[in-house]
This record gives C-alpha cells, structure tokens and sequence, in this order.
C-alpha cells in the first residue's frame, strides 16, 4: 500500500501515544515499587527529577541533531529508546539493584520521550493544510488518549494477573514503540522550514515575546504534571482509595477529561484568541488546584483532580500554535527550544510537590494536617505540595497579560 501525509499524521497521532506511554506507565506503579521493591517516596521523587533532567538534557541537543540527522532518522532513534526503556523496566529491576535498573529504563524513556517531544510536533506542523492550530490540538489529544488506554488497560492487567506480575505490563507496552519505529521508516515526510531561512537560536532569544512563550510553556508543562505524576499516588495514599479506583478517578479522568478538552479544541480553536483560552485555562486551573488542596471532603478532592485535566488541556499545543505564528519561521530551533521549556516545568512541578510532600511529612506538623483538611499527615501533606503548585498558573496568567498586545506580525521580521 502507497502511504501519504494522511499516514504521516497517523504516525505522528501514535509517537504521542507512545510518548504517554513511557511517560506515564511509571507512576501508576509508583506504590507497586515501594511495596514490592523497596523504593522509598524519596527515591521515586528522584526517578521522576532524573527522567525528566535527561528529558530536558535531549530538548537542547535534539533540534541540532535533527537539523544534522533529519526527521527520519531521529525518530527512529526515539522509538528504539522508548522500546529499549520499557523493555529495561520489565527486566532489569529483577537481575540487578532494583533502583539502577529502574534508573537505567526510566533514562532510555526520558532520551526517547524528548526526541519524539522534539520532532514529531514540527513533522505535523510541515503536512500540507491550513488549520495548523486544529491539527496540534488533536495531535497532542492523542497523548491523552494514549494516557487513558496506558489507566485502563494496566488496570484491566493488575485486576486479571495480579501486582506480583507487573513486569510483564511494561513487556506488553513495548509493541507501540516497536510499532512506531516500522511506520515512521515508511511514511512521506516534509521538512518545515529550510535551515537557511530559520530563525537562529541567538535571535529568537533577543526577543521578550520569546522569554515570554518560553515561560509559558514551563508553567504549562509543571502545571500538568505535577497532577499528572501524583493523582494516583494522591488517590491511593493520600485518599485511602484502592489502585483501581486510584488510577481511575484519579490519572484516567484527568487525561479522559484533557484528551476530550484537546480535540474541541481541535476542531474548533482556531475561531478564538489563543491567549485568552490560554488565560482562561490558567484561571481554571488555580480554581482545580484549590479544590484538590483545599477541600475536606476526598471525593471533592478526587474531582479537583479530573478537572485539572480539563483547565490544563490546551495550554501545551497552544503556546505552540500562538508561537508558530508569531515565528512563522522558527523551525526546529523554535520547536526544540519550546519542547526544552515544557520540560523543564514537567521537572520543576512534580519534583516541588515531591519535595514540599517530603519536608511536610517529615516535620510531622499537626497544625499542616489542619490547614489541608487531612485525615493523616500523608493525604496533608501531598495535599500542601499540591497547594504549592498553584504558582504555576498564577504565572500563566501573568504570562498572557504580557503578550495581549503582540500580534502575529510582530517578531516574525527577525527571519
């Protein structure tokens, strides 16, 4: 069979899903690792920061080695990390120190995660069409949608097969990557923007407005997974709740009610302001943040989780629509330099209310629990951690009031 573009966003819809895969299959076996392996609260708050520090590291050296290798090639290079990563979950922590072999997996998702973070966004920004912001938000609802698949069916494996096998779990989620590796050798591809007519590094950096998206994609980045890597540790420990029900009113609604929030946005976002939907978000978000910290009743604390899902959704995919269009001409450097930004939240937000958590629990303060409604120090203290991460979107909205009066034209001159 003859493949087009058609086929191309296809395999673009499915480097997201693998993308969620390898992000977050780990968290939902958080209290697994302690129970079964050992591994204290503080150890999985480093696994996180670790991941997503080398996450970070491959934002800022994969635009380069996109411009050098193309897109091809660089993705082939993400798909055989994020099979090699999963494939070293499932094997490694049973032959050597269970810590380094997580370590080791969790490093191989992380280079894997960043490559795709980096390129598959620019690969479906250069398909032929007009609704480029349509097309990002249903691209990145796909990671969503590979987020609530990962909930559903690892939940369905653990309710059939048992904890004690959840090594086979990362086994079977090795064949989206393997999957993806085979498509992506074969789909048509077009390169965005010429590497003699992109904006440089050192010019896109010259600009406030560029600080400012930059900024924005930090926040949104933290602002999402810092719900995103605690709500099933949240719900189980910190609510009493069982895994199932953990994972599933927990991280499975909050990606259900983002991938829905997504492909509205999709389909009909291009008819709005995107820094007033990105301001809106942010104001949502501060409200879903207190209605988790702040409510004494678990179930409302549950349904602050869901929500956060919902007010996060589009702040990732349109920062970047609203930055493509401000730097027509941004290329790879532009798009690497946001996946950077986006990253260095996504280490940033869990790890504060990890850290936050931890220094909470240790002080062992009664007057905590209080202040956050807790049933025990732990549920108040995740809660207080949670609270903390409130700053995220406060500076979203700030973020926006600085770019009201910039249009599309304005920095695009710097090509």
């Amino acid at each position: 069979m003859k493949l087009n573009y058609k086929h191309t966003l296809y395999a673009c819809f499915s480097g997201y899903i693998c993308q969620a895969i390898v992000s977050n299959l780990p968290p939902l076996l958080f209290v697994i690792y302690q129970a079964q392996l050992g591994i204290s609260l503080e150890k999985i708050t480093l696994l996180i920061t670790v991941g997503f520090c080398i996450q970070i590291l491959m934002d800022s050296l994969a635009a380069k080695m996109v411009d050098i290798f193309g897109y091809r090639i660089s993705v082939t290079i993400a798909n055989v990390c994020c099979f090699m990563g999963l494939l070293s979950i499932s094997i490694l922590p049973t032959i050597i120190y269970p810590f380094t072999g997580l370590l080791i997996g969790i490093a191989l998702n992380s280079v894997g995660g960043g490559f795709i973070e980096v390129v598959i966004n620019p690969i479906a920004e250069a398909l032929p069409g007009d609704e480029k912001s349509g097309v990002m938000g249903i691209l990145h609802s796909f990671y969503c949608w590979g987020y609530v698949a990962v909930v559903l069916l690892s939940t369905l494996f653990f309710t059939l097969v048992g904890e004690q096998h959840w090594n086979w779990l990362s086994m079977l989620w090795c064949v989206i990557p393997l999957f993806n590796l085979f498509l992506f050798l074969k789909v048509p591809m077009k390169t965005l923007v010429e590497k003699d007519v992109q904006i440089s590094s050192r010019k896109l950096f010259s600009t406030k407005t560029f600080w400012t998206l930059f900024i924005l994609m930090i926040c949104a980045g933290a602002a999402e997974q810092a719900m995103s890597k605690w709500s099933s540790f949240f719900a189980e420990v910190g609510l009493g709740t069982s895994k199932t029900f953990g994972d599933l009113l927990g991280p499975c609604a909050f990606a259900l009610l983002m991938g829905i929030t997504r492909l509205i946005y999709g389909k009909r976002g291009a008819k709005y302001d995107l820094r007033k939907l990105i301001a809106i978000s942010g104001g949502m978000c501060i409200f879903s943040y207190l209605l988790v910290s702040l409510s004494p009743i678990p179930s409302i604390s549950l349904i602050g989780c869901a929500l956060t899902g919902l007010s996060i959704a589009i702040l990732w995919p349109a920062t970047i629509s609203l930055s493509s269009k401000m730097y027509p001409n941004g290329g790879n450097a532009m798009f690497g330099f946001l996946a950077l930004g986006g990253d260095i939240g996504c280490a940033i937000g869990p790890s504060l209310v990890g850290f936050i958590s931890n220094i909470m629990i240790s002080s062992n303060n009664t007057d905590i629990q209080r202040l956050f409604a807790g049933d025990n120090i732990t549920q108040s203290a995740l809660k207080a951690g949670l609270f903390i991460a409130i700053v995220f979107p406060i500076i979203i909205l700030l973020s926006t009031c600085m770019l009201k009066n910039k249009t599309s034209t304005t920095d695009s001159s710097l090509s």
